[in-house]
């Protein structure tokens, strides 16, 4: 009996050290702005694979830093790589999701959605141009809504972002004051403001500065109960940041004649498009020096393009359509081992 026992015992042990070896780390880092949803994603994928997903929330210029320093398995940017940015880092790159960036603010007696907001007038707010939550051009926009006399604290990141990237590339396309004292990149010279670190940051420092404004992800700005604004689009409707309207921004994107997918998805034209929406990018080596290592990524995308679209809902951001998914599939056979041969097939 004891004989049987001790066999049992040493074939669970035995069974246990071979899971132990088949778990894997995925190591990641980048973008705040998809976050949320590569949590949610990185939850499930460990509940059913084993496989754990480390991903360092730390901004898209830090990702975009350490996967070209190859310090981990993946990277990921709101801001996409241009073609021969991607071929000068051996780099090859596709999207995930799509959400949107919004702006938010802490106004005593205004509610989410009431504050209604134009490209030109947040350029000027960010500028230091608009100084006051009364001012007369904001009030012309808001007719019965009862602005504070407040000065505006404006609120931008501190590190390079991709979230920033999207907002900037917006206010660049809107005034043309903006595009030539500011411009439109990662990181830029503010003109005023304080910076928060990633999207948490900027939403912390709006939930506790009254008369401030921020732009952060929208998840965000729904986790933590801010302010949401509405936001004039190309057809000059006020629209709020929903799913629906992330998605109607979205319906026209050509990913199939995107070289590299580079994509931007900034003011389009359909009714009920919101105005500074994107989608979020994963970065790779196309030579990988661990063939194991970047099966295991391409697997973890994969199983979320298959799985992951309830939680992406849920969380407001807009799942790729399937034949998108099929597009992105086929790009990684690009993605070579040691060997030269394809990783994925």
């Amino acid at each position: 009996m004891l004989k049987t026992l001790g066999a049992a015992f040493g074939a669970a042990l035995i069974a246990g050290a071979a899971t132990l070896a088949q778990a894997a780390t995925i190591s990641g880092a980048g973008a705040t702005f998809p976050a949320p949803v590569y949590a949610k994603w990185a939850e499930s994928y460990k509940a059913q694979t084993g496989t754990a997903l480390n991903y360092q929330a730390i901004g898209s210029g830090g990702g975009i830093k350490q996967i070209n320093a190859k310090t981990v398995d993946f990277g990921a940017s709101d801001k996409p790589l241009k073609p021969d940015d991607l071929a000068a880092g051996g780099l090859v790159m596709f999207p995930t999701v799509i959400g949107g960036v919004v702006p938010v603010v802490n106004l005593p007696g205004i509610a989410a959605g009431q504050l209604k907001l134009t490209g030109p007038q947040i350029a000027d707010i960010y500028r230091g141009v608009i100084k006051k939550w009364n001012d007369p051009l904001l009030a012309k926009t808001n007719p019965g809504v009862n602005l504070p006399n407040l000065p505006i604290t404006v609120v931008h990141r501190s590190d390079g972002s991709g979230t920033s990237f999207l907002f900037t590339s917006y206010l660049s396309m809107k005034a043309p004051r903006w595009a030539a004292q500011v411009g439109a990149n990662d990181a830029v010279q503010w003109p005023t403001g304080i910076g928060g670190k990633g999207n948490d940051g900027v939403a912390a420092f709006v939930r506790q500065t009254a008369g401030s404004i921020g732009y952060v992800e929208y998840a965000y700005a729904k986790q933590n109960g801010l302010t949401y604004t509405l936001l004039q689009n190309k057809s000059g409707k006020f629209v709020a940041p929903t799913g629906d309207n992330f998605a109607a921004a979205a319906a026209g994107a050509k990913w199939q004649s995107a070289p590299g997918f580079y994509l931007l998805l900034l003011d389009q034209s359909a009714a009920n498009a919101w105005p500074i929406t994107g989608a979020t990018f994963i970065l790779m080596h196309q030579k990988q020096a661990s063939a194991d290592d970047a099966r295991e990524v391409l697997k973890f995308f994969d199983w979320a393009y298959r799985n992951g679209d309830a939680s992406a809902d849920k969380l407001d951001y807009v799942p790729l359509p399937a034949n998108v998914k099929d597009l992105i599939r086929r790009s990684w056979t690009k993605v070579v081992g040691p060997d030269g041969k394809p990783i994925y097939r």
